[in-house]
């Protein structure tokens, strides 16, 4: 049970309610801490003194719940359970729904890492966050690069390799020459990453894994969404997941990346082959981000963007700030996230009015027909 103010003659505590936006930045910093702390073992381990940006952030909650009536907690341990347990509907932060699912929590119960949504809030904001660093991190490679064609090369690779084990090196299709290109953006496996020593990997998306005891799953029947955590949330368990014994000999590309780029670059490439099976010509746009303009599909200019976010309101509000210029873009996210109640609707509302019909969400299934719909005729929520 909750402690707070004590209300006078009533026996019981009360939380008062918080100033406007306060919880919701409270919300917003605990993301970030949560993403930028989470490689270093996780909180639970952590000694005094804490990291700065740690004991800032507890700082700040602590004086949040002084000024609400709230017990405050009394380590950073506590405020990493507490990321875990409240979500963002919670009186403590009462972030409005407009912009996130009153469910989402900063930290997942099985694997106890950052949440999806913990990144994508993370993200929301002037400086970009963790989204940003991917974007700062192909831009420096496309710079690197010298050629276009060379950096969609070397992105493809990072894309389809978010974990390197020495024996690719030997297999077909590997290019030593991208390879120096790119293993800068590849470090050693986290240990906070491993169970029993052994690297799990999704067989959906390939990003790492986590059991919800930390063993190592026994031969058998795939695990369930209950007891095994991936890194893209939404995978389905129709499959063990891959082994990696020896961790030590495997690289692993930065998690920004595994987010950014490596999750969404399934529904790329099912987009594109739609365009392609069509005969839709797409011509990739230079910059770090998934943008491609599309020739012959009417008058006007028409662009595609790729995304795989959770949270359709904060990738409206990315968008908002960054729209390219024509006529239309074409906004491609998994067929899964189109499909679930809301998310269209709360993607348009989002918007400002001049762009929501510029901006057309879609899937790689609905990207062909989509594209001879006149202007402003939207779909409605699955």
């Amino acid at each position: 049970m909750r402690a707070g103010a004590t209300a006078p003659g009533s026996g019981r505590t009360e939380t008062r309610k918080a100033p406007e936006g306060a919880g919701s930045r409270l919300f917003r910093e605990l993301a970030r801490m949560v993403a930028a702390l989470a490689g270093t073992e996780g909180l639970r381990s952590f000694t005094l003194p804490y990291p700065r940006l740690a004991q800032r952030t507890l700082d700040r909650t602590v004086m949040h719940c002084l000024d609400i009536g709230e017990a405050p907690p009394k380590s950073l341990p506590e405020l990493w359970e507490w990321c875990l347990t409240r979500p963002a509907g919670d009186p403590l932060f009462a972030v409005s729904p407009s912009l996130v699912a009153p469910d989402v929590t900063l930290v997942h119960p099985v694997g106890r890492m950052p949440t999806r949504s913990c990144l994508e809030v993370a993200s929301h904001g002037p400086d970009g966050g963790v989204a940003a660093q991917a974007r700062a991190l192909l831009g420096d490679l496309e710079a690197r690069s010298g050629t276009g064609e060379r950096y969609r090369r070397c992105r493809r690779f990072l894309a389809r390799h978010p974990v390197v084990q020495q024996q690719d090196r030997f297999g077909p299709g590997w290019s030593k020459s991208v390879w120096n290109q790119v293993k800068d953006l590849y470090g050693p496996v986290p240990e906070s990453l491993l169970a029993d020593g052994v690297l799990l990997r999704c067989p959906s998306c390939g990003l790492p894994a986590l059991p919800r005891d930390g063993a190592v799953p026994l031969p058998g029947p795939s695990a369930t969404a209950d007891d095994l955590w991936c890194e893209g949330e939404e995978c389905p368990r129709d499959a063990p997941p891959e082994l990696i014994r020896e961790p030590e000999q495997a690289r692993m590309l930065r998690r920004p990346l595994r987010t950014f780029l490596a999750l969404p670059y399934r529904t790329e490439e099912a987009a594109l082959n739609a365009l392609d099976r069509a005969g839709i010509t797409h011509v990739p746009l230079p910059g770090p981000l998934p943008a491609h303009r599309l020739r012959g599909t009417g008058p006007g200019t028409a662009h595609l963007q790729v995304y795989d976010r959770l949270q359709p309101a904060l990738l409206a509000a990315h968008l908002t700030d960054s729209a390219l210029p024509g006529d239309r873009t074409f906004v491609v996210v998994p067929r899964e996230l189109a499909g679930r109640d809301g998310y269209r609707k709360d993607f348009t509302d989002a918007l400002p009015a001049p762009l929501r019909h510029r901006l057309v969400l879609t899937t790689p299934v609905d990207l062909v027909p989509d594209l001879g719909q006149p202007r402003g005729e939207e779909k409605d929520d699955a």
